[in-house]
């Protein structure tokens, strides 16, 4: 390879990386926190962690459908600074915002208090588990508000490259987050089992105080950067205290452009949380624990790859302002190997520590010996489906970011559409009704190809589609 290409390859790999890693410990600390709390609730019970795990992915399909316009601040603000335009940034900022805001109001609690619990109760889950996961998916559309403005405000520093910012954020929040987790989890009671005493004066709230201190803790995550957004510094950068007046051009801009986004993200969300609660949810609640353990360790392998998605969609928005398509691509590029590598590496492990990396959520838990026998069993058979599409996950995750920078939104949308239904949902199906000596397994092998097919897809999009000609924002010598 001739040296300039070399150089060039490590420039990349090097800008990349100095976007990429504050959001990879900023998507791994969050994913972190809900690991940790996770395993904290699977001390009370199978039963309670599986109901924190249906709660929790009913409530975010929901907050996806709202989520997928308002990261698209990320693409439009990091095109204004890539077009000379920087003091556009904000204008973008306070329209994710205030979208944020009308969306709680007008979606979220009412879904959230008159959705959910027919939602569940269509379910036939047992009573306990029932009454369980409808409070814990009330509590995070109740702070659903804080959650769709903290994407505003993490989007706008992604744009403006300071994403050190959501990270510090993100930290403190995940440390409050945990400190209030087992104040409000064990309570006064604490856990006996490792020999750790109780916090006086708390009662033990179990799955309901696991909510409120993710509530809590996703707060403190928000507040912090709208804060630094507020500050003087902003203010006199990016003229931030002055267009916080409702733009609804950019308003329009956002939805114009992000509901593909949306479609797409939630309709994904939605096809996993069938998946889980009703496809898996059909065999017992031994086979809703174990998924839900896969799918910890599955969001701790794949959310650094959505840091290194984001990092992709500014410098992908960036180039494109700055009408350097092949700059993008080779940026693009660049993450993906990393992610690739990454990826791969958690599959690996996941092949062959699987049992052990189960039973870890198993080892303090009040269930009877036989129940959780059964749920690393379970778990140990789902991982290996998991170890064998982490590559071809990391090269749809990339790549859906790469096209996002771009203004790329339509087509990855209805692709995931498409191969959510046909393979998640229909292939879930299939199987399990096909083949049910498979068990909840056989659902698994269904999501297996559809992740499997979707990268894919999305490398035939990136490499053939017409993402080079998009511009959503003029660059300045141009008008």
């Amino acid at each position: 390879m001739p040296i300039h290409k070399v150089k060039s390859a490590v420039h990349s790999a090097g800008e990349v990386w100095s976007l990429s890693w504050p959001t990879v410990i900023t998507m791994t600390s969050y994913t972190l926190m809900q690991f940790i709390d996770s395993i904290m609730v699977a001390q009370l019970g199978s039963l309670e962690l599986a109901a924190q795990g249906n709660g929790g992915v009913w409530s975010w399909t929901i907050i996806a459908f709202l989520v997928g316009a308002i990261s698209l601040v990320n693409t439009f603000v990091s095109q204004s600074v890539g077009a000379g335009e920087p003091t556009k940034a904000a204008r973008y900022a306070w329209s994710g915002i205030w979208l944020a805001m009308l969306s709680w109001i007008v979606i979220l609690l009412p879904a959230g208090f008159l959705l959910m619990p027919i939602c569940f109760s269509w379910m036939h889950h047992e009573p306990r588990l029932e009454l369980l996961e409808t409070q814990y998916a009330q509590l995070m559309m109740a702070g659903g508000c804080f959650t769709l403005v903290g994407k505003a405000m993490s989007n706008y520093f992604f744009g403006i490259s300071r994403p050190k910012i959501v990270t510090l954020a993100a930290i403190i929040g995940n440390v409050f987050n945990i400190v209030m987790n087992y104040a409000l989890i064990y309570g006064d009671v604490g856990l006996p089992e490792f020999g750790l005493p109780g916090i006086p004066l708390f009662a033990p709230m179990g799955v309901v105080g696991a909510g409120i201190a993710t509530v809590m803790g996703v707060a403190v995550e928000c507040l912090l950067p709208l804060a630094i957004f507020l500050g003087p510094k902003m203010a006199g950068e990016f003229h931030t205290r002055t267009s916080w007046r409702p733009d609804f051009g950019a308003i329009s801009d956002l939805i114009r452009v992000g509901w593909p986004a949306s479609i797409q993200f939630g309709n994904e969300m939605f096809c996993w949380s069938v998946f889980m609660t009703i496809l898996v949810g059909k065999f017992g609640t031994d086979h809703l624990a174990a998924g839900w353990i896969v799918l910890r360790y599955m969001h701790l392998s794949f959310m650094p790859a959505v840091g290194f998605s984001i990092a992709t969609t500014t410098l992908v928005g960036r180039s494109i302002g700055a009408n350097q398509p092949e700059l993008a691509e080779r940026y693009a590029r660049t993450a993906l190997w990393m992610s690739v590598l990454y990826m791969a590496t958690w599959g690996i492990l996941m092949m062959i520590f699987r049992e052990p990396m189960v039973r870890l959520f198993t080892i303090a838990s009040v269930n009877d010996g036989e129940s959780a026998q059964r749920v690393v069993e379970l778990g140990s058979q789902i991982m290996i489906c998991a170890a064998i599409f982490q590559a071809f996950d990391a090269v749809g995750i990339v790549y859906t970011g790469a096209l996002r920078g771009a203004g790329d939104t339509f087509w990855p949308g209805v692709i995931t559409i498409s191969l959510s239904w046909s393979l998640i949902v229909g292939g879930g199906v299939w199987i399990a009704y096909a083949y049910p000596q498979l068990g909840s397994v056989g659902p698994w092998i269904g999501s297996t190809v559809y992740i499997i097919v979707l990268g894919v897809a999305m490398v035939w999009r990136f490499e053939r589609g017409p993402w080079r000609t998009h511009r959503l924002v003029l660059h300045a010598s141009k008008g």
